[in-house]
């Protein structure tokens, strides 16, 4: 299911198999939560050369509900996308209370965001979900917390995560559909060693790394990330879940991080912050306004082939739709393309240095 195929150091190539189709790793996963990415067609997916995505089971669950799946012959049919796929579980919007009602051990109580309605999702309700829509790669129910919380408090997240993993691989029917245990535990070591101990021992096919880039230090994030990762089968992939910060996914790649998703690149392109390999360029600042050039010389986005950053900045200062459109486009070609540089490093092994000049040269 994952090969490794270089190493270098502990950063790794590899290939991950799945029933659409193979991915190379290390990779980044455009987030399209609904069926639909933000400003991105499939269209503009596919010339990004997007190897795989990531939705979400619970917004699909309520529109357009499993009813419409199932008839359309799963969600990759409905959507027209014949490559990989991966779908969360929804545990991420247990930080946000437009979503979250009340959660215990038997589940979590969400709210629609649609029309208002109560719907209690379960561990097996979930994989039950997740199922239905045939995604490539399903993950668990884990319990997020924010960093502003009691030790006390990631405890007992912590054990919930762990029990709530073991009941979705129990109830798991959907044979072509891969499993993912995620390692919760805040910024805490011994809670990070506990449940990375716990979750890899399940024999999941992935292990994923959950509940960090959510206001916690850089530092202790760091730290965390090693913490789980200490603990993990080295021999299986490992996704560092809601990562999508440039600097930070060249880092977690050294640490042995193989795959990530955000909606980071695409929410900063529409506040206008353009990712380049000299760091951030702010398209609205006036002194863009006659830069008849592209956003970077060596990209091969459409914006960049086409158009200079003054008619981007033209485009952005009038709240022009193309404008989110063309630098969303640009900041998750950026992504990829860093991640086939990463690969093409640690192939060489030159991935260290790779790291150290892209760090020094990304300003913010």
């Amino acid at each position: 299911m994952f090969k490794i195929e270089k190493e270098d150091h502990l950063a790794r190539t590899g290939i991950l198999k799945t029933t659409h189709g193979k991915v190379k790793t290390p990779f980044y996963m455009p987030v399209v939560t609904k069926g639909a990415g933000k400003f991105l067609t499939f269209n503009s997916l596919e010339s990004l050369k997007t190897q795989c995505f990531i939705s979400n089971a619970y917004l699909l669950y309520l529109k357009p509900g499993l009813e419409t799946i199932k008839k359309a012959n799963g969600y990759h049919n409905f959507i027209n996308w014949q490559k990989p796929i991966f779908t969360d579980s929804g545990g991420f919007q247990l930080l946000d209370p437009e979503f979250l009602v009340s959660l215990n051990d038997k589940g979590v109580r969400f709210r629609s965001p649609f029309c208002g309605k109560e719907h209690f999702i379960s561990p097996e309700k979930l994989m039950e979900n997740q199922n239905i829509i045939g995604s490539d790669v399903a993950m668990v129910l884990d319990h997020v917390l924010g960093p502003d919380h009691s030790k006390k408090e990631f405890e007992d997240a912590t054990k919930r995560t762990i029990d709530w993993a073991k009941r979705c691989l129990d109830s798991h029917k959907n044979k072509s559909q891969k499993v993912f245990g995620i390692v919760q535990g805040g910024v805490y070591k011994d809670l990070r060693k506990e449940c990375a101990l716990a979750i890899n021992d399940m024999g999941f096919d992935g292990l994923a790394i959950g509940g960090l880039a959510i206001g916690e230090s850089k530092d202790r994030m760091y730290k965390a990330i090693d913490y789980s990762l200490e603990h993990l089968d080295k021999e299986k992939i490992k996704y560092l879940m809601g990562v999508g910060s440039p600097q930070d996914m060249i880092i977690s790649i050294e640490k042995g991080v193989d795959c990530f998703d955000s909606i980071y690149p695409t929410k900063m392109a529409r506040h206008g912050v353009i990712f380049t390999r000299k760091g951030i360029l702010k398209i609205g600042k006036s002194y863009n306004a006659h830069l008849f050039k592209p956003i970077e010389d060596d990209c091969d986005c459409y914006a960049c082939k086409n158009h200079t950053i003054a008619y981007l900045h033209h485009l952005y200062r009038l709240n022009e739709a193309a404008a989110k459109i063309l630098l969303s486009e640009h900041n998750v070609r950026f992504l990829h393309r860093l991640m086939e540089d990463a690969r093409k490093n640690i192939e060489d092994g030159t991935f260290s240095k790779f790291k150290s000049d892209f760090l020094k040269n990304y300003k913010i």
